[in-house]
């Protein structure tokens, strides 16, 4: 039986970041304000990584004393390393900034991240044209404010069909979500002015012709409106709820 083995071939690297520049270089040897470095598991030790062209290894503790160093420079994002630098491939393999600064590309990932991405996107402005008018009225007034109140259906059906195409994942994860329908009854609290932000919408406070009192704080780095539906769906929150709707 023959034993897998791994067919070598060339590859293609790019940065992670959107915004790639005209030309990036990567560190290719360690020092002291940059220890290019990778832990080996089995060694129980850290290996300084070095790139030379004419070296059998990317690590240092492996490499004689005749190196050829070269830069090891992204254009436009890019990198392409043939199979006929397999050092190269490994130390980029190893590199800190794998996975962080740079990756490999991959085809078939790309390829399935694509169909996956795609087939969102079409489930999205399906579920968006399928709408009933109280569900586009429920959805555009969580996704838009009060700009919906002031939108005609046809707009209204426009902005929703953009959005699901857009951020399909998002739109379908809104549609999922059960409490759609309160968080549009709680924005609107907010649109008709019986509740009010304050504090840059780190406290939700009643704004009704009996009451001026605070409802709640807005817990650090939670949405504003999604921390007013859960309060108004716990149990201290039930009968304000009904004096709210009673209310509008």
């Amino acid at each position: 039986m023959k034993k897998n083995t791994i067919v070598p071939k060339d590859k293609v690297y790019r940065l992670v970041s959107d915004t790639a520049p005209l030309a990036l270089m990567i560190s290719t040897k360690s020092s002291s304000r940059k220890p290019l470095l990778w832990y080996d598991e089995e060694k129980n030790q850290n290996r300084v990584l070095r790139y030379a062209r004419n070296q059998r290894s990317p690590f240092e503790d492996e490499q004689d004393g005749n190196l050829i160093l070269e830069p090891v420079v992204f254009e436009d994002g890019l990198l392409m390393v043939p199979k006929s630098n397999p050092v190269l491939q490994e130390f980029l393999k190893y590199h800190p900034g794998n996975g962080v600064v740079f990756e490999e590309a991959n085809e078939e990932q790309d390829a399935e991240e694509v169909v996956e991405r795609l087939n969102a996107e079409v489930d999205a402005l399906i579920a968006a044209r399928q709408l009933e008018l109280e569900q586009i009225e429920a959805v555009s007034r969580v996704l838009f404010g009060n700009k919906s109140s002031m939108t005609s259906t046809a707009e209204l059906k426009r902005d929703l069909l953009i959005y699901a195409k857009q951020d399909p994942m998002g739109f379908l994860d809104i549609l999922e979500d059960d409490s759609l329908q309160l968080r549009s009854t709680v924005q609107s609290f907010f649109d008709a002015g019986l509740l009010t932000f304050r504090k840059d919408k780190t406290e939700v406070w009643f704004n009704t012709k009996s009451n001026k009192k605070r409802m709640l704080a807005v817990p650090y780095g939670e949405d504003a409106i999604n921390s007013a539906t859960s309060y108004l769906q716990s149990d201290d929150g039930i009968e304000v709820l009904k004096m709210l709707e009673a209310s509008l």
